[in-house]
């Protein structure tokens, strides 16, 4: 059997990620076999290598979950797909068909659900199993390189699409300028909200990428900007940092009657009074994953130039060279960076 390289996180110390050379997957009657065109590298792989992640994750596994590829090889009983289709897929690898949640189609908040890269291998190699329930096709003139990334953009709808209630007209504010937050800011946008992104002095590069989605870039206290408008504050703030602190300064800048919607994971504990969460009669939403129907409104926003991606991607690199990607993006140089197995 042939074997391929993959980008392994083998123990839970940090660095504990090295290339292997695996066997190629064998697939089951309701599976297909993928070959790997891109993979993006998600700040969830980049806490795995850096063992400051907040899951479980089954030891040892290939990184992984955005991705598209080509379909090589087809499962017995599956329907609908064959050998060469362009597609991509969804994080779901192993669900609980017969979950309450699943049955409602929403599968992302089955508790045994199990993902890509954590869960099950990924696809930070050649050859990835996946369950055709949960492939999507791409359009022949959407290219890998931005397909790939079709699932932090499912993030960012599930978050303020469907997760936040967003009026043209609204003024939001976006903590944390990572790959989500600007997503989050993009998707903001084409809701007709002003927009503003807020970061750090080190996040400089990331905000003025953001100006190119028509959003206002803010480092440190975005007070003045929440209140311009009547003094009240913002209509609604997306929490996309990965730390528990952004959502008492999410508190502080939504107005009464307003919403916050949070996606970004943060484990630290409060240690914060949440009484004006009572006081504003504010509503606290989170957001996790997504489900088909995100993905198939998500593809068609790509593929016809409504949502463009390519202002964060930094750079495509071979597989081999996965450490100098995960660097860049670990370092705040590019935004994301995204893997070529072949």
């Amino acid at each position: 059997m042939s074997k391929s390289a993959a980008v392994v996180n083998f123990a839970p110390t940090k660095g504990s990620v090295e290339v292997r050379e695996l066997d190629r997957p064998t697939i089951g009657p309701d599976d297909v076999l993928l070959e790997v065109a891109n993979v993006g590298v998600c700040g969830s792989d980049l806490h795995q290598w850096t063992a400051d992640h907040s899951w479980p994750v089954n030891y040892p596994v290939v990184l992984g979950h955005e991705f598209g590829g080509v379909i090589t090889e087809v499962g017995a009983s599956v329907t609908g797909w064959r050998e060469g289709d362009r597609v991509v897929s969804e994080t779901a690898a192993i669900i609980d068909q017969s979950n309450p949640m699943s049955r409602r189609g929403l599968y992302n908040l089955d508790p045994t659900r199990k993902g890509f890269g954590y869960g099950v291998d990924g696809a930070m190699t050649k050859y990835v199993r996946v369950p055709s329930r949960i492939l999507h096709r791409v359009p022949d003139n959407l290219l890998f390189e931005r397909a790939c990334l079709t699932e932090p953009c499912c993030v960012a709808y599930n978050a303020v699409v469907r997760n936040a209630r967003i009026e043209p007209g609204d003024r939001v504010v976006v903590l944390g300028p990572g790959t989500i937050g600007i997503l989050c800011a993009a998707m903001a946008r084409l809701c007709g909200a002003e927009v503003a992104l807020v970061g750090l002095e080190a996040d400089r590069q990331r905000l003025e990428i953001a100006k190119g989605y028509g959003c206002t870039a803010i480092i440190g206290d975005a007070t003045e900007w929440a209140l311009e408008r009547d003094g009240l504050g913002c209509d609604g703030v997306i929490d996309a940092a990965g730390a528990s602190v952004t959502l008492q300064i999410a508190l502080k800048l939504v107005r009464p009657a307003g919403w916050i919607s949070k996606v970004g994971w943060g484990p630290q504990p409060l240690g914060f009074n949440l009484d004006p969460l009572v006081q504003k009669n504010v509503t606290l939403q989170g957001s996790f994953s997504h489900n088909w129907p995100i993905w198939e409104r998500v593809i068609a926003m790509l593929s016809s130039g409504q949502l463009d991606v390519g202002p964060i991607i930094g750079g495509v690199w071979p597989l081999e060279q996965w450490h100098e990607a995960f660097e860049k993006m670990h370092r705040g140089e590019v935004v994301k960076a995204v893997l070529r197995p072949a």
